[in-house]
């Protein structure tokens, strides 16, 4: 029986993870229809490829409908609450680095960190009659980090694109989102806070605890796992 292996299905995710599986004598590809969500392996045995975007590969780990998928290590903690008991990170991969930030406007001339954040929003409150709003896709992750960080006075707003530009359209005073370079951050005027990195993202290669490893598939795993250079996988 194979494994299933979930990769990003488009784009430099895709391109790099080819690349890093290629490095280590597995080739993988797609169809030739780029509409077509399938692809192929080869150098190693029993593995089959499905392409799917990275935001599914989390959903699809977790229910097991997939052994093994290659996404950012942001989203698995974002969307699977209790992810080390759905998921075993394999192998960080070195690419498709981001940090998950905070950042408010740079014209905020007083506030440098996130005790000058948490007397903002204080004060926001107050004056507002409404909680400070922080733009972003990530709530869960970010809830927990301001919980244990004792910021209290604020709201979530969700924004699943152009997350960089709420505070310019006036529908959040702050944002927490990925960034690479910070080059959009500072063109929309904003700035990160000292000490308020989240998360230090980058592509990974996770195995489903909860998929079948009946039939042979653990043996399969091993033997990927072996060829690829990493540690025996401890399900």
């Amino acid at each position: 029986m194979s494994l299933k292996l979930g990769v990003p299905s488009k784009g430099r995710l895709m391109e790099d993870t080819f690349a890093w599986f290629a490095e280590r004598g597995v080739a993988l590809s797609r169809n030739g229809n780029a509409r077509e969500y399938a692809g192929a392996v080869d150098g190693a045995d029993g593995v089959e490829l499905v392409l799917l975007s990275a935001g599914e590969i989390p959903r699809e780990l977790a229910a097991g409908r997939i052994h093994l998928g290659v996404t950012g290590s942001d989203l698995v903690r974002e969307r699977l609450a209790d992810w080390e008991t759905e998921v075993l990170a394999l192998a960080p991969m070195g690419f498709g680095h981001a940090d998950l930030i905070i950042a408010v406007p740079a014209a905020w001339a007083d506030v440098e960190s996130l005790d000058d954040l948490d007397a903002v929003a204080a004060a926001f409150r107050a004056r507002h009659g409404f909680r400070l709003r922080i733009a972003t896709k990530y709530h869960r992750l970010v809830r927990e980090f301001l919980r244990e960080q004792g910021v209290a006075d604020y709201q979530l707003v969700d924004s699943q694109g152009a997350t960089e530009g709420t505070v310019k359209n006036l529908t959040a005073e702050a944002v927490a989102d990925i960034t690479s370079s910070g080059e959009t951050l500072r063109a929309n005027h904003l700035k990160i806070l000292d000490g308020a990195l989240i998360h230090q993202s980058q592509a990974t290669l996770f195995a489903a605890r909860a998929a079948d490893w009946g039939n042979g598939r653990a043996a399969r795993l091993a033997a990927l796992a072996a060829q690829l250079g990493l540690p025996p996988p401890r399900l």
